[in-house]
């Protein structure tokens, strides 16, 4: 059982995966739920302490979302940030007001540096302010901590009922001392000690998942990714042989990846699974034909998937439970609570309405990719399998702009082996600490000339990425004469392009992948 848990409570944000993240970073284990969570739930949940995440609401908005005032009497210390600055304000008695001028970026703010939260925080610190609203008047118990010239009440607290809300967003890099801020809410507000490890979670997954399913029988998804990778390792651990492996070769695969997948699972590797390779490359280019919009692609894949599944599971018998290697990321950006749905994602929402299994197992649903890196490594997954590049479930249909053919699968399969090779011939991804890297086709054609006739072919476009927790992420700076070695290749070996382009914007305002 985990003793320390923190609940965030969400309010709608794009931040809020975030937060999580840096309170699991103080070695405390951290959730985050809809802001309308029962008290009954949360009681029973029993956290030493809950955070208030912002959100793009008006509390006092007609479909404003807003906890039961009851919260605020059951004694969990409370962190409002952003949108949960103004609930709390707003519930307890204070005002909140639509400000003339929206105050974003980088902002300097004067903090109180005998309050509780702003322990051994620098008086003037920078931090990111993110809002419309502000509180315009305390609430009756409040006092102000922190302050800008535009944002008066930068930062509140009522000490006796440990309340606390800041208006900034302490859990981005732009907040330069926004962690010493959390780890001072967890730590000496909320009373955590911060004895959560990933060696925990492997261990108390593997038992939880070996008392859940009893003797039932496992089908799990496996890309040879990541993600489904350590959830299949988890699973052969806690269930043994009562696991099968169901590899679908979709034919939107890497390069040569297939054989590599089979390689590793197979009868042959060293796992020694029961498993299954599903070749149905051409079941899925027909379901795809003519379609473009990426949303629809998602979710053609995710159904073909499911229904690939739901055939292999009659042909090993009864099956009770399908296990998939959902990541947070994933549920994060299908729709949480309020959050906005920046794409569905195949095993998440791109799930058709019904699925013929008792139940999907999801042990990584709460986990951030650099975390399921360490439960791989916990669990004694070779490093080379951890740290794989990431590829998503939909695969290359994802990274071929427009409607998806056999021919376009070769050109970006072609494409981006050549980019991967000169990558790691280079040393690139080490020197600039690559988290992913892949080439996409784009669906624009334009004139160039190639042995002095004209051509009119693809433009591919380079994605190169620097991020920890794949939620926010930095365009990577790969070196021209490297670049430039691998778009002469690419034109000169690759059919079908005459053209290579870079990408050079973060996430956000872009994702990481391209549809």
């Amino acid at each position: 059982m985990i003793k320390e848990k923190i609940l965030v409570l969400d309010f709608g944000g794009q931040y809020n995966q975030l937060i999580a993240r840096r309170v699991r970073e103080c070695n405390v284990y951290c959730e985050v739920h809809p802001y309308n969570m029962s008290l009954e739930k949360i009681r029973e949940y029993n956290p030493m302490g809950i955070i208030f995440t912002g959100g793009p609401n008006s509390v006092f908005g007609d479909d404003a979302p807003l906890v039961d005032k009851e919260l605020f009497n059951l004694g969990y210390p409370i962190l409002g940030i952003c949108y949960g600055c103004q609930t709390i304000a707003h519930l307890n008695g204070g005002k909140v007001s639509h400000a003339d001028k929206r105050e974003y970026g980088k902002t300097i703010v004067n903090v109180d540096v005998e309050s509780k939260l702003f322990k051994y925080v620098s008086k003037e610190t920078q931090v990111w302010m993110s809002h419309t609203d502000f509180v315009s008047k305390l609430p009756a118990g409040f006092k102000i901590v922190a302050n800008t010239p535009s944002c008066p009440v930068s930062a509140m607290e009522n000490v006796e009922k440990k309340l606390y809300a800041v208006q900034f967003h302490p859990e981005v890099n732009h907040s330069l001392e926004g962690m010493q801020m959390l780890k001072n809410f967890v730590y000496d507000i909320c009373g955590c000690s911060g004895d959560w490890k990933m060696d925990d979670f492997a261990k108390t997954t593997i038992e939880t998942l070996r008392k859940k399913i009893g003797d039932g029988k496992v089908l799990c998804a496996l890309s040879g990714g990541v993600d489904s990778s350590v959830a299949a390792v988890l699973l052969s651990k806690a269930v043994g042989k009562q696991l099968t492996c169901v590899f679908v070769d979709h034919g939107l695969l890497r390069k040569n990846e297939g054989d590599e997948v089979e390689a590793v699972f197979g009868p042959n590797g060293p796992y020694k699974l029961n498993f299954i390779r599903v070749n149905a490359q051409e079941r899925f280019y027909a379901k795809l034909k003519g379609v473009t919009e990426p949303e629809r692609k998602r979710k053609i894949i995710g159904e073909e998937f499911i229904r690939v599944f739901e055939e292999e599971a009659k042909k090993i018998g009864a099956v009770d439970y399908l296990v998939q290697g959902t990541i947070y990321p994933d549920v994060i950006e299908s729709g949480l609570g309020k959050s906005a749905t920046i794409k569905s994602h195949h095993n998440v929402g791109g799930l058709p309405s019904v699925v013929n299994f008792k139940e999907i197992v999801e042990p990584l649903r709460l986990l951030f990719k650099d975390e399921v890196r360490k439960v791989g490594l916990e669990l004694g997954i070779p490093d080379y399998l951890v740290y794989r590049q990431p590829f998503p479930g939909p695969g290359l249909g994802i990274r071929i702009i427009g409607e998806v053919t056999a021919e376009k699968v070769k050109i970006v399969q072609d494409a981006d082996y050549i980019y991967r090779e000169e990558i790691a011939k280079a040393g690139v991804d080490k020197s600039c600490n690559l988290g992913q890297y892949f080439a996409a086709l784009t669906n624009m054609q334009s004139v160039g000339v190639m042995g002095d006739e004209r051509t009119y072919d693809y433009a591919i476009a380079l994605r190169a990425v620097q991020t920890s927790d794949f939620m926010t992420a930095d365009w990577a700076r790969i070196p021209y004469d490297v670049l430039d070695i691998i778009s002469r290749r690419i034109v000169n070996e690759v059919k079908g392009v005459n053209r290579v382009l870079l990408d050079c914007t973060s996430k956000p305002p872009a994702t990481i992948e391209f549809e």
